[in-house]
């Protein structure tokens, strides 16, 4: 279902009135993988960077930097990214500016949660493409860095994550590179095979696969 697929993202809510941003999150935060708040465009923008979420929200009229400029960097940074603004009817001629922008939709004030969500479930199918599958039923949902097992998450360290994105991302992982990637230095192969097996133990052997000689590589469905 399609609804389901909003438990893989992640929401960045934009907005500088504290009541309307904690009854947004109240209303929407448990439908998602992740939901995060921001009380200004310079926040924002910050957040985008750190955070990268899926879907960003946003009120027009903030402080230090507004919706609509945030927007337009956002836009400048990933052009994919869909933004939805939050705006009172009096906007139009920010509207229009919105639309130039790339803005995916707005809403008018008074907002109406359901609405919003309801349209997050008609526009997750078309950000449902970020998902990698994998042997043995796992699934990585590469926009939200989430692995899941038949539908159930799976936890994973910081650099559990980082081995399974460079796996993902490589056709096949030298020793060397993965040894720099998780601990940024050469360490020796009794720890790599020490973490490799305890991730395997967490996960399932058919995930990661040895390339004998080589390094590693994941076991993907095409």
């Amino acid at each position: 279902m399609k609804d389901k697929l909003l438990k893989t993202l992640k929401v960045l809510l934009v907005e500088d009135e504290q009541n309307i941003a904690l009854l947004f999150k109240d209303a929407l935060a448990e439908n998602f993988y992740k939901f995060y708040l921001a009380k200004d465009g310079v926040e924002g923008l910050e957040k985008f960077d750190n955070l990268s979420p899926d879907i960003v929200i946003t009120d027009i009229n903030m402080p230090r930097l507004s919706g609509l400029d945030m927007a337009k960097k956002i836009k400048e940074k990933n052009k994919n990214v869909p933004i939805l603004i939050l705006s009172a009817f009096s906007e139009k001629e920010k509207l229009f500016s919105a639309i130039d922008i790339g803005v995916v939709k707005y809403f008018l004030k008074p907002y109406d949660p359901d609405e919003i969500l309801s349209f997050l479930i008609d526009l997750a199918p078309s950000l449902g493409e970020k998902s990698v599958k994998l042997e043995d039923d796992f699934v990585f949902n590469i926009s939200s860095s989430a692995l899941y097992h038949k539908s159930k998450f799976i936890a994973l360290s910081k650099n559990e994550l980082k081995f399974i994105s460079l796996l993902i991302d490589s056709e096949i992982a030298g020793e060397k590179s993965i040894k720099l990637e998780l601990w940024g230095e050469e360490v020796s192969d009794e720890r790599l095979r020490t973490f490799i097996k305890r991730f395997r133990a967490k996960t399932s052997k058919k995930l990661v696969q040895n390339v004998k000689g080589i390094g590693y590589k994941c076991g993907k469905i095409v």
